[in-house]
């Protein structure tokens, strides 16, 4: 700030100076810019100061103005400072750069007073330092000591030019040469500086500094390089090996060291120039190489030459150092040669033999304790650079030397070693003896079976060495040898082959006495084909060519017979002659002619050789490649069927060879567009239906198929035939035929419509019709047989089939139907009743005393009367007389299938038969349910009484079984666990029979009291509950009872009424006849139930309720009964829930008293011969009741007005009834022998 100093002024020269302004206006430069030089980063001020500045003062830069504006705007680094006020317009330039390398010049414009003025012309020099110098060397190959190399440093971008320096570890390099060159910019210059240096050994691992400096730098740029430098190593010693004689079997450690050199040296390990080691260390802090090698000597090792190499880059040969090495090694063998064995007498010539030892040994002799002289010593050169030795000695053999040691010793001075040899002498003479245990040669083995071949011998000394011979050639399969007492044996265990048939097999017996005895056998062996061979005589096969085939068998014995197969087919081709062929057998030969088609392409076409007499045999296979144009196969559907509004998917299925195919679609003649084989429709709709053809072509030719698309819909389906008739025992085939779309297998399923479970048949399906197919058919399976149809598109069909089984006639053959008992004195009518069941309908035919009836006669009147499968035929004799109708009726039944006879007696009236099968159904701690078959009634109304007894009691008890003519009761009001004594026996209005069973007892102890599980309720708690039942439940059920009761009278009135009726149209005696038969028809049914008590719906006569109490001396409260109305007080009704009529026994059915008596099912045979209907319509319909309709499956509580087959017997019955009712006052008249009984 010296120049501004300069222009202040004092306070009293101002006016002074305004008025020289004020006059004389011209602007003028005080001070002007100079030349500056500036560091690159420095700051520059340029100085401009102007008196009188009235113009604007602005700085030009190379030309261009920066503008008036003391910021400068633009210029972010320019700036005008000073003080304005005096004309102080000097630019600052901070952070100079290169670009602010220029000319500046400092104008004042011009103005109103002064003309414009322009100073001098002012240059900036920027000192710009170099970048950081660097080296063009590659340093990434080393140099080699000894040759010259050109070192480079380049100071880039430097203003004024940089000055280089190079320096090699601290030395100054002198001799270097520089030149510049134009930088990366404009005003910048490059440096450039060489030398050349000569690279030594020393150098390597030293650095080679490049300095670089200009003005711009307070202290020199620097860069550095380390030199790398080959130079060869040194040569390599060896330590450890101190001497050159070593023993054997000693390790030595031997380390070769090779110090200097770079890089640093690589050792190998070699011994007479085989490599032995290549493995080394590096110590790069040493500048050493070195590698230890471990050499365990050997004999061979003896006179070897050891050798370390080191090898470097920079040494033109291998450096190495030596060293000879001699092993002293002991002999690796001492052995003796020559026999120790010989005949007694004999010379025996002996060697022992010494290998190769460094020193050579010395051999002595030892025969037990004593020392033999040698003969002859010979030493020759042995391996590995030793000598052998051999001891020659010859000795005269006796007896007693026999077993003695004898010992040969080498003894090795130089490693003090002692070696020997030791073996024992023998005398020995041949073996006395030799034989084979083995199979019979006439006797033929199969092959594969195992046969053990024995060879025994015995005597010599040693024992014999037995060897086993096959055709001459030892056999290496034998056992090993095994001794026993006398001698040796040894066993050749053999797996047959086809090589053992005729072979000799022979076995030597042998010692060292030098002299062989033999045995032989030979063996027969059956052995199939050994090898089996296909040829053909064409190379290419095409579909309907024809091609022979030829199959050799191997040799096989005996000759084996070839046949042929093809999947499932079997073929016999044309066999020729047999021939000779190896191990004794046969080779047989075949050929084979086949018409090719396609189904034969990939398939195997197998020849097998069998042999029948070992029933096995070999077999090989020809696979045929059949060239045939395109085929579709039989899976490939013809027909799809779909349901509408679904996809339809049609594949195809076609096969070739060769197997690339293109195929095309057509329906209705036009071509479909497909990406794939394979056809799909979707939303299929019946326009869519109908023929698609496919048309598919290879090299080999064109095929097409057509395929039909369908549409589905849901089965109907009928029978083949309703009813289906067959016999017993036979097979019954019931078919059902279905229209569907499709028909699917499985789609049919039967079902029997019975109550009962029947073993269903065999359901099979042929197309559209559905088969059950029941063997063996037992009258069980009749019925109502269920068939439905379900292809899988609902709804399923059904339909119902009936199966009528036909039998022959089975009589009913109890004791009822053997006996007919009327009185004799020719006032009497008697019905002689035969009843069989069976289908087809049945015939009659009547003898009498055997002789046939004549129905002409009116003292005899014959009725036949069919419901279902039940036939009666009625015999009335008028007038009876007991000299002319107490006989024999024999009774006939005959079908198509057979014929049944039963004789029945026609006798007076008599006291009951004594029942039988008298057995216990049931027993609980206060009751026993008791079952019995009962005998003949003696032609009149018979009943039942049970006496009983505790065993501690004196007296019996008796009860009357109710209702009258049933067949189980149960005996009520016994003690728990008490023992009680049972019979049973019948009663009649002319006496009663002895006990069931020959007056046997049936004893039966009563079980506990079981404990309650419920304590009764009170009457409060009873009356509370009912208090709490809803008003409306009160209501709603006394509005029920009370229209069931009013239904109930209605239904007691009209039946009252009906049987009235009933009764004035039955003809004469009709109305004394019914009411005999109602009554009668009360009193025979039999109850199933096992109990005595009866429902509430029962309704019995009110008279004979009390009769009956008071007889049988029951409870009166232990019987529930109810009274209808007085018209109707003679019937007995039971509740048709419960009622079931039982069928009375087959003769055959002979009840066991152990097994419990069932009711019949009355239901398992009813028939009705539908095209025979209208043959019982001459029926009387108030004897008979109306058949049930046909075909009625349900079971008896489902009919309406169902009736059992058995109330024909039962209205035969109370035939009988009637008419010994109407007699029984009269007979209580007549004196006994007057009642016509016949005796």
């Amino acid at each position: 700030m010296d120049f501004l100093s300069a222009w202040i002024v004092s306070p009293s020269a101002l006016p002074f100076l305004w008025l020289i302004w004020g006059t004389q206006a011209q602007q003028a430069f005080r001070t002007e810019p100079r030349n500056l030089t500036v560091r690159m980063g420095a700051t520059a001020v340029l100085r401009c100061e102007v008196l009188r500045a009235s113009g604007t003062v602005q700085w030009v830069k190379d030309g261009l103005l920066l503008g008036p504006q003391r910021s400068l705007p633009g210029f972010p680094r320019y700036s005008m400072i000073g003080n304005p006020k005096r004309g102080q317009y000097h630019l600052q330039i901070e952070k100079a750069q290169l670009e602010d390398d220029a000319f500046y010049e400092c104008q004042a414009g011009q103005s109103e007073s002064s003309g414009a003025i322009i100073s001098s012309t002012a240059w900036v020099n920027m000192l710009i330092p170099p970048s950081k110098p660097y080296f063009e060397v590659d340093m990434t190959t080393p140099w080699l000591a000894g040759k010259k190399y050109t070192v480079t440093c380049v100071a880039p971008d430097a203003k004024p030019m940089a000055e280089i320096t190079l320096f090699k570890d601290g030395v100054e390099l002198t001799g270097a040469e520089s030149f510049t060159m134009s930088g990366s910019k404009d005003k910048l210059l490059n440096t450039r500086a060489e030398v050349t240096v000569t690279a030594l050994s020393s150098d390597n691992g030293r650095q080679l500094a490049c300095h670089a400096n200009n003005p711009a730098l307070f202290r020199p740029v620097e860069t550095t390089m380390t030199m790398s430098v080959y130079f060869p190593p040194q040569p390599p010693v060896i330590t450890g090996l101190e001497r050159e004689e070593v023993k054997a079997g000693r390790v030595l450690m031997m380390v070769c060291v090779s110090h200097g050199g770079n890089p640093l040296a690589t050792l190998h390990w070699t011994k007479n120039g085989e490599v032995l080691s290549t493995t080394w260390e590096e110590d790069v802090v040493a500048q050493k190489s070195s590698s230890v090698l471990y050499l365990r000597i050997t004999p061979a090792d003896n006179q070897a030459v050891l050798c370390c190499e080191s090898f470097s880059l920079m040494s033109l040969s291998p450096l190495s150092v030596s060293r000879k090495i001699t092993v002293l090694f002991e002999p690796a063998e001492v052995k003796l040669v020559g026999s120790l064995t010989a005949i007694e007498g004999q010379e025996l010539s002996l060697s022992c033999y010494a290998t190769s030892s460094n020193p050579p040994v010395q051999i002595r002799w030892w025969l037990g304790y004593k020392e033999l002289n040698t003969t002859v010593v010979i030493m020759e050169e042995g391996d590995n650079g030793g000598m052998t030795t051999m001891s020659n000695m010859t000795h005269r053999v006796s007896r007693e030397e026999d077993g003695l040691e004898l010992t040969c010793e080498a003894f090795n001075k130089g490693t003090h070693f002692s070696k020997t040899q030791v073996t024992k002498l023998s005398v020995y003479y041949p073996p006395q003896k030799i034989w084979i245990d083995a199979p019979p040669q006439d006797v033929p083995l199969r092959s594969g079976t195992t046969v053990r071949l024995i060879c025994f011998s015995t005597g010599g000394n040693p024992t014999g060495t037995l060897t086993w011979f096959k055709n001459g050639k030892v056999v290496p399969i034998a056992l090993r040898q095994t001794p026993f007492d006398r001698g040796v044996a040894r066993e050749l265990v053999l797996v047959l082959t086809a090589s053992d048939n005729m072979a000799t097999y022979r076995c030597d017996a042998r010692n060292e006495a030098k002299k062989t005895i033999s045995a032989h056998t030979k063996l027969m062996v059956h052995f199939p084909a050994i090898s089996i061979k296909i040829t053909a005589k064409q190379e290419e096969l095409r579909r309907g060519q024809m091609l022979t085939l030829e199959c050799q068998s191997g040799s096989s014995n005996p000759k084996a017979s070839i046949s042929w197969s093809l999947g499932a087919l079997r073929f016999q081709g044309v066999e020729q002659p047999p021939r000779r062929a190896h191990f004794g057998g046969v080779s047989v030969s075949s050929s084979l002619s086949l018409n090719l088609t396609s189904q034969h392409h990939n398939q195997r076409v197998i020849c097998q050789a069998y042999s029948p007499a070992l029933a096995e045999g070999a077999n090989t296979f020809y696979k045929l490649n059949v060239l045939y144009p395109p085929e579709f196969s039989p899976e490939q559907p013809t027909e799809v069927q779909v349901v509408e509004d679904d996809m339809a998917a049609i594949p195809l299925l076609v096969s070739a060879n060769p197997e690339e195919v293109s195929c095309i679609w057509l329906h209705r003649r036009e071509k479909m567009v497909k990406d794939d084989n394979s056809l799909e429709i979707k939303n299929v709709t019946r326009r869519d239906a109908g023929v698609y053809t496919v048309k598919c072509s290879n090299d080999e030719g064109v095929n097409q198929i057509a395929i039909m698309l369908d549409v589905q819909y849901a089965p109907s389906v009928k029978a083949e035939k309703d009813p289906v008739f067959v016999n017993l025992g036979e097979t019954a085939d019931l078919i059902c035929v279905a229209d569907a779309n499709p028909v699917t297998s499985g789609m049919f399923s039967w079902k029997f419509l019975g109550e009962e479970e029947v073993e269903m048949g065999e359901e099979t399906q042929e197309d559209e019709s559905g088969l059950l197919t029941i063997h063996d058919v037992t009258r069980a399976h009749a019925g109502l047989y269920q068939c439905s149809a379900d292809n899988g598109i609902a709804p399923p069909a059904t339909v119902a089939v009936q199966l009528v089984v036909q039998f022959k006639p089975e009589l009913q053959k109890g004791a009822q139907w053997r006996k007919v008992a009327s009185r004799g004195d020719g006032t009497t009518i008697a019905e002689v009743v035969c009843q069989a069941e069976g289908i087809p309908p049945i015939s009659f035919s009547w003898e009498k005393n055997g002789a046939r009836m004549d129905f002409a006669n009116p003292r005899y009147e014959e009725q036949t009367v069919r419901e279902g499968s039940f036939h009666t035929s009625t015999v009335r004799v008028v007038n009876v007389s007991a000299a002319l109708d107490y006989a024999v009726f024999s009774c006939t039944a005959r079908n198509s299938l057979g014929e049944d006879k039963l004789d029945i007696q026609l006798v007076s009236t008599s006291h009951p038969d004594p029942p039988s099968s008298f057995r216990q159904v049931s027993v609980s701690h206060n009751s026993v349910t008791l079952e019995w078959m009962p005998g003949f009634s003696g032609g009149l109304r018979q009943r039942f009484r049970i006496r009983y007894r505790w065993d501690q009691s004196a007296s019996f008890l008796y009860v009357d079984v109710f209702p009258p003519r049933a067949t189980t009761f149960t005996v009520t009001g016994l003690q728990p666990v008490t023992t009680y004594n049972f019979s049973v026996n019948a009663l009649n209005a002319m006496g009663e029979s002895g006990y069931a069973d020959n007056n046997a007892v049936l004893t039966i102890t009563t079980k506990e009291r079981p404990e309650l599980e419920e304590v009764p309720a009170d009457d409060d708690s009873v009356s509370q509950r009912a208090s709490g039942l809803p008003a409306y439940l009160i209501a709603v059920f006394t509005v029920v009872f009370g229209v069931m009761l009013v239904f109930n009278s209605l239904g007691c009135f009209f039946g009252v009424r009906w049987k009235k009726r009933r009764g004035q149209t039955g003809g004469r005696g009709g109305s004394v006849l019914d009411g005999k038969k109602n009554e009668e028809e009360a009193s025979s049914q039999s109850t199933v139930s096992n109990s005595n008590k009866y429902e509430s719906g029962e309704k019995i006569n009110a008279a004979a309720q009390r009769t009956l109490l008071i007889d049988s001396g029951s409870e009166t409260d232990s019987n529930v009964y109810e009274s209808c109305a007085a018209e109707s007080s003679h019937y007995y009704y039971y509740p048709t829930g419960d009622y079931m009529p039982p069928l009375s026994p087959h003769p055959e059915e002979v009840p066991r008293p152990d097994a419990p008596h069932l009711p019949v099912d009355s239901l398992s045979h009813l028939y009705e011969d539908v095209r025979d209907g209208g043959l019982y319509q001459d029926i009387l319909a108030s004897s008979l009741p109306s058949p049930p309709s046909l075909f009625d499956h349900r079971f008896p509580h489902q009919r309406n007005g169902w009736r059992s087959p058995t109330l024909l017997q039962q209205g035969t019955e109370r035939m009988r009834e009637f008419v010994d009712v109407r007699q029984s006052k009269r007979d209580s008249d007549l004196p006994f022998e007057l009642r016509g009984e016949l005796v």
